[in-house]
């Protein structure tokens, strides 16, 4: 399975946490996660993010957020 594959597979997961965690659409939960350094290296081939859990990406972007107050 190629990694466009795979991403494509659990983004949905990581989007609905981040829509039910912060009580956004999810438009405004797409761009948030995109703009933000998780979102990034999820892309980013050579970090490997892809193939790591939905859960484990989502807690990596819950403390990007808190640590950016």
């Amino acid at each position: 399975m190629g990694h466009g594959t795979v991403r494509a597979a659990i983004l949905p997961e990581i989007i609905s946490k981040i829509m039910e965690r912060y009580q956004i659409s999810e438009d405004a939960a797409l761009e948030q996660f995109y703009r933000s350094a998780t979102g990034a290296s999820f892309s980013d081939d050579d970090t490997g993010l892809y193939g790591q859990s939905p859960n484990y990406i989502f807690g990596l972007f819950e403390q990007e957020i808190a640590e950016q107050g």
